[in-house]
């Protein structure tokens, strides 16, 4: 493998984007600094600078660049440098190996080429790229071209593919399924209030906040209502703590899920402890945020999955478990009139320390962390 004169630094014995085009004889890419250098003899300006610079397939670790160059001296090209750097802003992952440089060094290949790494590429992230080409020279070191202009561009959300590899790992801690018969909400009086006096009585949907996997593609799109499920082992009713609020509305489970609804997988993530989180996604058929789920969702048979079950007893009645080992968050995506159920006071405390309200997922989490951007 080769190593520019540049970089003689790097010892990366496996080049992270090896092998990754199609068709393209790109043996390496290696990280470099963003610095080049120019050759004794002065013939950078012989080079031609990258033009035009597109960026295309951009998926949630990887995308496509191509660009323009003249003709001159475009044969003595044998390398591009390529200075990929996070676009920081308040809202950054701030979360995601930070350390890493992300400076690329390529062998030259017919372009498009794509630039694939998810340890140096996040989900839903702002990056600016600009290239250089390069000539290796007799002596190892490198003629360079002036960098180009820089172009900014934001990464993808997970696809369905990286969220069928989350629920395979979350479906293996999932646990046995115990039996429940009611969904519930906490929150404080003035949401309540708030509900009857000024939304008909009903509680509406609002736009998910950002907390779970950054690459989620629900997070800041999906609107809906988020419930609970849990319930205690020893009791098998909800436990009477909550994070969000002293009143609890509680409605029959038949009334959010039933045959006449679709169950989605939305994610699956940790907060630094030991608990597990799985969002769950309930739309009935044919709503909008039903087809916004099957657009972007794993879907879930409702009879038939690791984690929230429907099905119908020997009486034709409908029966639903959850599963015991992970703590459900499900969202459902149409509005709820508080008549279906019933406002009250829980009887325990509300244990502030526990909300999942924009909580960050554990990047170092080895059980909810799969092989892409955070």
């Amino acid at each position: 493998m080769e190593v520019p004169g540049l970089a003689h630094n790097i010892t990366s014995p496996l080049s992270p984007c090896e092998g990754m085009i199609k068709d393209l004889s790109l043996d390496s890419i290696q990280l470099c600094e963003r610095d080049g250098s120019k050759s004794q003899d002065g013939s950078m300006e012989e080079l031609p600078v990258p033009q035009n610079i597109k960026i295309s397939n951009i998926t949630c670790d990887s995308f496509k660049i191509c660009w323009d160059m003249e003709a001159r001296s475009k044969e003595r090209i044998t390398h591009y440098f390529i200075d990929l750097n996070k676009k920081e802003n308040k809202n950054s992952n701030k979360f995601k190996h930070k350390d890493v440089p992300t400076k690329l060094v390529a062998k030259a290949v017919p372009l498009p080429m794509t630039v694939r790494g998810h340890w140096f590429l996040s989900p839903r992230t702002e990056y600016t790229v600009a290239v250089q080409t390069a000539s290796k020279q007799t002596d190892g070191d490198y003629a360079v071209s002036e960098w180009s202009e820089i172009i900014e561009f934001c990464t993808a959300d997970y696809s369905t593919v990286h969220l069928n590899q989350l629920l395979e790992k979350a479906e293996v801690i999932a646990g046995r399924m115990l039996r429940f018969s009611v969904f519930y909400r906490n929150q404080n009086k003035e949401y309540f209030d708030h509900a009857r006096e000024a939304q008909e009585n009903r509680m509406l949907p609002s736009v998910k906040d950002n907390s779970g996997s950054h690459g989620s593609p629900i997070s800041g799109k999906l609107e809906g209502i988020v419930f609970s499920c849990n319930t205690e082992f020893n009791t098998g009713k909800p436990p009477q703590d909550s994070p969000y609020g002293r009143l609890r509305f509680e409605v029959r489970a038949d009334a959010l899920f039933n045959p006449d609804t679709n169950l989605y997988f939305g994610d699956f993530y940790c907060m630094y402890t030991a608990y597990h989180y799985v969002i769950l996604v309930l739309a009935p058929k044919g709503s909008r945020g039903d087809d916004f789920c099957k657009q972007r969702l794993p879907a879930l048979d409702i009879g038939n999955n690791r984690f929230l079950t429907c099905k119908q007893d020997d009486d034709g009645g409908l029966v639903f478990h959850h599963a015991q080992d992970v703590i459900l968050e499900v969202i459902y995506t149409e509005p709820v009139d508080l008549a279906l159920g019933t406002v009250a006071e829980i009887s325990g405390h509300q244990l502030m320390s526990l909300s999942t309200v924009n909580a960050k997922k554990d990047p170092s989490c080895k059980t909810c962390n799969i092989s892409v951007g955070r």
